[in-house]
């Protein structure tokens, strides 16, 4: 009988602020993946989100991606636990203290991760791909004692993807986020990304060859440099 054990590939997706996209690029990610035959798995350990939107939260559009359907309640409990999900739209240490819920701890996040990827079956890992997706920019509270960098160094993950906006600003975030997470090894993504914009050509040009990171501008693309 097997056990539980990590996806073959643990990547951590987070972004150089909020509104990066880092849900949309997740999901895209996770439903490329399993189109490959893959199997695939999310994990959202802590979110928050407006009260009423239970049906469009980031934890049901990862289950969503992760199925290929609209997801059970189940499903999206897989992705993120129902006592780690806070109708108050504040940071998830904020909300939860609105709340009146428990604090939590980065090695409770960690822990909660690590128990619940689905159980190895005989000669190969049960999950070829997880995606564990942040809250906010990588150095966000996702607890009370830290953030997506200090969760992505305790799993550890494989791989980073950092979401960023692809114009003005982005190479002063992307550097920042980048630092934040070494040493684990980073891939930008530039979501929103449009060719034809002359900003958006050089941020990713300058992010390749000056500072010498892994740049991505299609999901697809993207996909390659996480399975590598």
């Amino acid at each position: 009988m097997g056990g539980p054990t990590r996806p073959d590939r643990l990547v951590v997706v987070t972004g150089t602020g909020t509104e990066v996209g880092k849900t949309w690029v997740s999901c895209r990610l996770l439903s490329l993946a399993r189109e490959r035959g893959m199997t695939v798995a999310a994990r959202k350990p802590v979110q928050s989100y407006e009260p009423g939107t239970e049906d469009s939260t980031d934890a049901a559009r990862l289950a969503a991606a992760v199925a290929g359907h609209h997801p059970t309640e189940a499903e999206v409990a897989e992705v993120c636990p129902p006592e780690l999900s806070y109708p108050v739209p504040l940071a998830p240490p904020m909300a939860a203290e609105d709340l009146g819920r428990p604090d939590v701890y980065v090695v409770q996040l960690f822990g909660w991760i690590a128990r619940s990827w689905p159980w190895a079956g005989p000669g190969r890992p049960a999950v070829e791909l997880g995606v564990v997706e942040g809250a906010g920019g990588v150095a966000s509270p996702l607890a009370v004692d830290g953030d997506t960098a200090a969760l992505a160094a305790a799993l550890p993950a494989d791989l980073v993807v950092l979401v960023s906006e692809p114009g003005l600003g982005a190479i002063n975030a992307v550097r920042l986020s980048v630092a934040a997470v070494a040493p684990i090894p980073v891939v930008v993504h530039l979501n929103r990304f449009d060719a034809a914009v002359d900003l958006h050509g050089r941020n990713a040009l300058w992010l390749r060859e000056r500072d010498g990171f892994v740049v991505t501008t299609d999901v697809a693309e993207l996909l390659g440099v996480v399975l590598a």
